[in-house]
């Protein structure tokens, strides 16, 4: 096992690092930017190094800044948390070289699942089922609607390097995809310096489903049940949930054992998530994400297993310590992502906490580095906290989330708190009757956009 750990990240998935190192006894490193000295997570580790000024790129986006934090404590494996340098396939190499060892998966395995195409074509290669599309990227817009028009409208254009949205545009008919495309490929080279675009098949109601899967890197592998994610505000998760309310025990099995399967084929290492496009009892692969999930506790919660303290187990070159005979789903557990936004638009909303009270009770986990003072900074992500339950069934689940929201306090800032309560007087979120689309058309009719 490492006699050191270095957490190259911030906020609450740094702490939710520090304590799992907690746990298994293993002392820890918290790297932070000046902005960052008064966190949560500098505060709980055994050391922490300074690595730069306020901007991501100087501190936490620094290889240089991390590789000397790692020879100034003696730490042996780099933890990337989620977000930052946790997909970066040249951070791995780079720590390879210097004789460190990342806890995550291989540089080859980020490579060949960080760019949308390469993904697609090893998943359909790996009996992954994929949506109907282009083969590859789209040069040129006669090229794209030669493509659109033997997919069948409506088609999604996306950039090939995208993430979050950008480079993301939908042609529901011929007279939309010059535009679409035109546009799609100026976002995408603004955003990622990279114009290349691909084509798929638009969905019209589809679900968001992932899987997570975890490999031991010597062709052993496990897939732990599907997460939906389908509630979202322009391509970002905000309520997630497991196991999701409409997958039949028998899709689950299906889809998990084909996923399972391609990750310990390719010998996949740690934690990863597949994630698919869901409708008519079919699922259409999108990406995968080669690192732990912000919604990684839900499914904690109905496993009963830490997913932080197997991926550093795995790092060590220890097996796994569960078997797919060893994992049953117990009950059912829902997410909500807290952010420090001023609705209804979403604003950031940075500043001082004058008072922050965590909810509690039977089946009420609050993951956040939040404290009363703790000043949240303008320069980061303003998700501030994760606010998860655990319940015996969905029923359950939602009345305690209601009841933890009414106990939740943070004062200081605006947050998105009022989002879930007002969530929960839905009687489509109590169904489980929603698709990626309806939160956003519900917030057009409850805030006015």
């Amino acid at each position: 096992m490492f006699d050191k750990i270095l957490i190259a990240n911030r906020g609450e998935i740094a702490l939710r690092v520090v304590r799992a190192c907690r746990e298994m006894g293993i002392p820890c490193v918290a790297v932070h930017s000046t902005a960052d000295s008064d966190a949560m997570h500098v505060r709980m580790a055994d050391e922490a190094v300074c690595i730069g000024p306020p901007s991501s790129t100087d501190s936490y986006l620094s290889v240089p800044a991390i590789i000397a934090a790692c020879e100034i404590t003696g730490a042996q494996a780099i933890h990337p948390g989620y977000g930052f340098l946790s997909e970066n396939a040249s951070f791995v190499q780079v720590l390879e070289d210097h004789g460190l060892i990342f806890i995550g998966p291989s540089a080859a395995h980020i490579r060949m699942m960080g760019d949308k195409i390469t993904a697609k074509e090893t998943a359909a290669r790996l009996g992954i089922p994929v949506v109907p599309g282009s083969a590859g990227g789209v040069p040129d817009l006669e090229t794209a609607r030669r493509v659109a028009a033997e997919i069948g409208y409506p088609v999604i254009i996306k950039a090939t390097a995208g993430g979050g949205g950008r480079g993301m545009k939908v042609a529901r008919d011929a007279s939309e995809i010059d535009t679409a495309f035109g546009t799609a490929r100026s976002e995408s080279k603004a955003a990622f310096g990279n114009d290349e675009v691909y084509i798929e098949k638009y969905l019209q109601r589809p679900r968001h489903i992932e899987i997570q899967v975890f490999g031991d890197g010597k062709g052993g592998a496990v897939h732990l049940g599907e997460r939906d994610c389908s509630l979202q505000r322009r391509h970002q998760k905000v309520f997630e949930e497991a196991p999701g309310p409409v997958i039949t025990p028998e899709e689950r099995a299906r889809i998990g054992k084909v996923c399972a399967d391609a990750v310990a084929e390719i010998q996949y290492s740690g934690a990863g998530t597949i994630e698919f496009l869901y409708e008519d009892g079919e699922f259409y692969f999108i990406e995968m994400n080669t690192r732990l999930q912000v919604e990684h506790p839900v499914t904690e919660a109905i496993f009963g297993v830490d997913l932080v303290r197997e991926q550093i187990r795995v790092a060590a070159g220890l097996p796994m310590s569960f078997t797919q005979d060893t994992l049953r789903i117990n009950g059912h557990a829902i997410e909500v992502r807290i952010n420090a936004e001023k609705l209804p638009n979403f604003a950031p909303s940075p500043g001082r906490i004058t008072q922050y009270h965590a909810p509690g009770g039977l089946g009420v986990r609050m993951d956040s580095a939040l404290y009363d003072g703790y000043r949240i900074p303008p320069y980061y992500d303003s998700l501030i906290g994760k606010l998860i339950v655990h319940g015996r069934d969905r029923p359950e689940a939602l009345a305690r989330l209601n009841r933890a929201l009414g106990e939740l306090i943070v004062d200081g800032v605006d947050t998105t708190i009022p989002l879930f309560r007002d969530l929960l007087r839905d009687p489509d979120i109590h169904a489980g009757d929603y698709s990626i689309h309806w939160l956003e058309k519900w917030l057009a009719r409850t805030y006015g956009g």
